[in-house]
Protein backbone atom coordinates (compact mmCIF):
# COMPACT_ATOMS: atom_id res chain seq x y z
CA UNK A 1 0.00 0.00 0.00
CA UNK A 2 1.31 3.48 -1.24
CA UNK A 3 1.45 6.58 0.87
CA UNK A 4 -1.45 8.01 -2.01
CA UNK A 5 -3.24 5.01 -1.19
CA UNK A 6 -3.38 5.25 2.43
CA UNK A 7 -4.67 9.16 2.48
CA UNK A 8 -7.42 8.10 0.15
CA UNK A 9 -8.79 5.41 2.47
CA UNK A 10 -8.29 8.15 4.99
CA UNK A 11 -10.23 10.27 2.92
CA UNK A 12 -12.78 7.79 2.19
CA UNK A 13 -13.16 7.27 5.73
CA UNK A 14 -14.25 10.55 6.59
CA UNK A 15 -17.45 9.62 5.15
CA UNK A 16 -18.56 7.04 7.66
CA UNK A 17 -16.72 8.51 10.90
CA UNK A 18 -17.70 11.53 13.10
CA UNK A 19 -15.54 14.61 13.28
CA UNK A 20 -14.44 14.34 17.28
CA UNK A 21 -11.60 15.88 17.23
CA UNK A 22 -13.52 19.16 16.73
CA UNK A 23 -16.29 17.98 18.88
CA UNK A 24 -14.34 17.15 22.12
CA UNK A 25 -12.94 20.36 21.69
CA UNK A 26 -15.89 22.12 22.02
CA UNK A 27 -17.05 19.92 24.95
CA UNK A 28 -13.66 20.69 26.67
CA UNK A 29 -14.17 24.58 25.86
CA UNK A 30 -17.77 24.31 27.51
CA UNK A 31 -16.28 22.56 30.65
CA UNK A 32 -13.78 25.46 30.83
CA UNK A 33 -16.26 27.93 30.71
CA UNK A 34 -18.54 25.90 33.67
CA UNK A 35 -15.44 26.39 35.34
CA UNK A 36 -15.42 29.82 34.70
CA UNK A 37 -18.84 30.64 35.35
CA UNK A 38 -18.26 28.64 39.37
CA UNK A 39 -15.38 30.95 39.78
CA UNK A 40 -16.76 34.01 38.79
CA UNK A 41 -20.32 33.15 40.55
CA UNK A 42 -19.50 31.40 43.88
CA UNK A 43 -17.57 34.57 44.61
CA UNK A 44 -19.90 37.50 46.90
CA UNK A 45 -17.58 40.60 47.89
CA UNK A 46 -19.70 43.28 48.87
CA UNK A 47 -22.15 43.92 47.01
CA UNK A 48 -20.38 44.44 43.72
CA UNK A 49 -21.41 41.17 42.32
CA UNK A 50 -25.48 42.75 42.64
CA UNK A 51 -25.41 44.66 39.36
CA UNK A 52 -26.87 44.57 35.90
CA UNK A 53 -23.21 43.79 34.40
CA UNK A 54 -23.84 40.63 36.05
CA UNK A 55 -27.10 39.54 34.53
CA UNK A 56 -26.51 40.26 31.24
CA UNK A 57 -23.06 38.10 31.92
CA UNK A 58 -25.27 34.86 32.74
CA UNK A 59 -27.45 34.95 30.05
CA UNK A 60 -24.82 35.19 27.81
CA UNK A 61 -22.97 32.37 29.47
CA UNK A 62 -26.38 30.57 29.22
CA UNK A 63 -26.38 31.43 25.55
CA UNK A 64 -22.97 30.46 24.94
CA UNK A 65 -23.60 27.58 27.01
CA UNK A 66 -26.46 26.58 24.17
CA UNK A 67 -24.62 27.63 21.21
CA UNK A 68 -21.64 26.01 21.99
CA UNK A 69 -23.05 22.56 22.46
CA UNK A 70 -24.94 23.12 19.20
CA UNK A 71 -21.91 23.77 17.37
CA UNK A 72 -20.36 20.52 18.94
CA UNK A 73 -23.33 18.08 17.92
CA UNK A 74 -22.96 20.27 14.33
CA UNK A 75 -19.46 19.80 13.63
CA UNK A 76 -19.93 15.97 14.24
CA UNK A 77 -21.67 15.66 11.13
CA UNK A 78 -18.81 17.80 9.36
CA UNK A 79 -21.14 21.30 8.68
CA UNK A 80 -18.53 24.04 7.79
CA UNK A 81 -20.72 26.67 8.38
CA UNK A 82 -20.70 25.95 12.20
CA UNK A 83 -16.66 26.90 12.18
CA UNK A 84 -17.89 30.59 12.01
CA UNK A 85 -20.10 30.44 14.63
CA UNK A 86 -16.98 28.43 16.87
CA UNK A 87 -14.60 31.72 15.74
CA UNK A 88 -17.52 34.08 17.36
CA UNK A 89 -17.75 31.92 20.37
CA UNK A 90 -14.04 32.19 20.78
CA UNK A 91 -13.88 35.64 19.90
CA UNK A 92 -16.19 36.13 22.39
CA UNK A 93 -14.63 34.35 25.50
CA UNK A 94 -11.16 36.49 24.63
CA UNK A 95 -13.48 39.49 24.97
CA UNK A 96 -14.95 38.87 28.22
CA UNK A 97 -11.56 39.02 29.88
CA UNK A 98 -12.26 42.68 29.31
CA UNK A 99 -15.34 43.49 30.58
CA UNK A 100 -15.98 41.43 33.85
CA UNK A 101 -12.88 39.97 35.16
CA UNK A 102 -11.01 42.85 34.61
CA UNK A 103 -13.18 45.14 36.51
CA UNK A 104 -13.64 43.04 39.45
CA UNK A 105 -10.15 42.55 39.68
CA UNK A 106 -9.79 46.66 39.59
CA UNK A 107 -12.84 47.31 41.95
CA UNK A 108 -12.07 48.00 45.29
CA UNK A 109 -15.27 47.98 47.82
CA UNK A 110 -15.59 48.40 51.47
CA UNK A 111 -16.18 45.28 53.83
CA UNK A 112 -16.62 45.67 57.52
CA UNK A 113 -14.65 49.03 57.23
CA UNK A 114 -11.93 47.96 55.00
CA UNK A 115 -11.04 48.38 51.17
CA UNK A 116 -11.58 44.73 49.55
CA UNK A 117 -10.48 43.95 46.05
CA UNK A 118 -13.31 42.37 44.79
CA UNK A 119 -10.99 39.55 42.58
CA UNK A 120 -7.74 38.62 44.11
CA UNK A 121 -4.93 38.23 41.98
CA UNK A 122 -4.88 34.48 42.22
CA UNK A 123 -8.69 33.95 41.18
CA UNK A 124 -8.08 36.90 38.43
CA UNK A 125 -5.55 34.30 36.89
CA UNK A 126 -7.59 31.70 37.10
CA UNK A 127 -10.87 33.06 35.43
CA UNK A 128 -8.48 34.41 32.60
CA UNK A 129 -7.10 31.01 32.33
CA UNK A 130 -10.48 29.52 31.96
CA UNK A 131 -11.81 31.77 29.15
CA UNK A 132 -8.37 31.54 27.49
CA UNK A 133 -8.02 28.05 27.35
CA UNK A 134 -12.04 27.80 26.20
CA UNK A 135 -11.35 30.40 23.74
CA UNK A 136 -8.54 28.22 22.14
CA UNK A 137 -10.03 25.22 22.15
CA UNK A 138 -13.07 26.52 20.27
CA UNK A 139 -10.30 27.96 17.75
CA UNK A 140 -8.73 24.88 17.13
CA UNK A 141 -11.74 23.40 16.80
CA UNK A 142 -13.58 25.43 14.06
CA UNK A 143 -9.62 25.19 12.42
CA UNK A 144 -9.95 21.81 12.65
CA UNK A 145 -13.44 21.29 11.10
CA UNK A 146 -12.68 23.89 7.94
CA UNK A 147 -10.18 22.25 6.76
CA UNK A 148 -11.24 18.66 7.26
CA UNK A 149 -14.30 19.68 5.87
CA UNK A 150 -12.67 21.23 3.03
CA UNK A 151 -10.73 17.81 2.22
CA UNK A 152 -14.05 15.89 2.76
CA UNK A 153 -16.02 18.04 0.25
CA UNK A 154 -12.87 17.89 -2.56
CA UNK A 155 -12.61 14.16 -2.03
CA UNK A 156 -16.28 13.74 -2.42
CA UNK A 157 -15.78 15.89 -5.78
CA UNK A 158 -13.42 13.67 -7.04
CA UNK A 159 -15.47 10.69 -6.67
CA UNK A 160 -18.45 12.00 -8.21
CA UNK A 161 -15.76 12.95 -11.29
CA UNK A 162 -14.80 9.41 -11.31
CA UNK A 163 -18.53 8.13 -10.75
CA UNK A 164 -19.28 9.95 -14.17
Amino acid sequence: MTMTDDREIKLDRMRYVKNTESSRLCYLAILLDVLYFVSIYKSDVGSWYYQILIGASIVYNLLFLLMAFLASESVKNYQQNYSWLLYGLGAGQILRIFILPLQAHQAVVKVGGTDTVVMQTPQFIRVVIYLVGSAACLLIAAFINQRKCALLNNHLKTLEKEAA
